[in-house]
Order: C-alpha cells, then structure tokens, then sequence
C-alpha cells in the first residue's frame, strides 16, 4: 500500500520535509543486527561504524507493532512513540497544525500539535503516541498524521499503520 498519488506541481513547494542522510540509514540497518557480511552488501564497503545504532528512522511513514502478549501497561493500553524531525523548505515564516486521522479503538496525540517556523530551512522535533488495544490477532489498522499550514496550502500526509502480532 502506498501513501497516495504525487502531484508533481505540488512537490514543487511541499512545506515541510523528514530529511534522512546515508548515516541515518547506516545506523537504522545497524539496529537490525545485520551481519557484517550483509552490512557489506548494502553500504557497498567494509567502512560503516555500528556504534550508535537506532531503529528510529527520520522517515514520514509510522509503523507501530504491538504484541498484546507483552503488556507492560497496567490499563491493558498498549502506547508507541515516534518522534520525528521535520524541516521547513518555504520562505517566510508558517504555522503548521497537527491533524491526525483517528483509527478505530485508538488514539493518537501529537507533541507539540503546533509547529512555528520563523524561517527556510528551520528544524523542528515533535512527537507522535499512539495508544490503544487491539481485539483479534494479525489485525492492520490505517491512517494518517497530516500537518497543514495556516494558508492550507501545504498539506503534508505521513501515512500511519498499526497492527499486532499473534
């Protein structure tokens, strides 16, 4: 499933970006305990440096898996957090709000909900919790976190999915 068409017209100008460089990448690779051998044969040489692994990868998309067998949560809820950088690619200053379309049996909350930009090229952090249960196993849930602009000109759509293992 993908994340919806592309405008290119709009790509043009698209507010706000989640830049991601060949480090980030290194060290998401690195927090899925590939062997050497394989790490070799994605980043193409031996030179790659393991030692600040993350499985948080700055990327638009969110994918939380929760494993009802591992409740840690005493209300029987179980929460995941993603937090994010995102990067304003327009001049002059924005304000951006946070939309998020709501799944069934969950919630979502977003911090800060709001995001000002003085300016191009500022960066700034928030962070997506998703919370809830899930009845039944292998169930897949869909949605989506949308900041839109003041103007609402820009409108940049992060595709969310959340499932459970058996």
């Amino acid at each position: 499933m993908g994340a919806g068409h592309i405008n290119p017209n709009k790509a043009l100008d698209p507010g706000l970006s989640y830049d991601a460089g060949a480090r980030d990448y290194v060290n998401f690779l690195c927090s899925l305990n590939y062997t050497k051998n394989e790490m070799m044969m994605i980043t193409r040489g031996p030179t790659y440096n393991c030692s600040n692994p993350s499985s948080e990868l700055n990327y638009p998309s969110f994918i939380a898996v929760f494993n009802p067998n591992n409740n840690s949560s005493a209300t029987g809820k179980l929460v995941q957090q993603f937090q994010r950088t995102v990067t304003y690619v327009a001049k002059g200053p924005s304000t951006y709000t946070a939309k998020v379309v709501l799944m069934p049996g969950l919630s979502a909350r977003v911090v800060p909900d709001t995001l000002v930009f003085q300016g191009e090229n500022e960066k700034l952090n928030f962070t997506l919790s998703i919370g809830g249960s899930l009845e039944g196993g292998g169930m897949v849930l869909y949605g989506s976190l949308i900041w839109v602009d003041e103007d609402e000109k820009n409108r940049v759509r992060s595709p969310t999915v959340v499932t459970n293992v058996l």
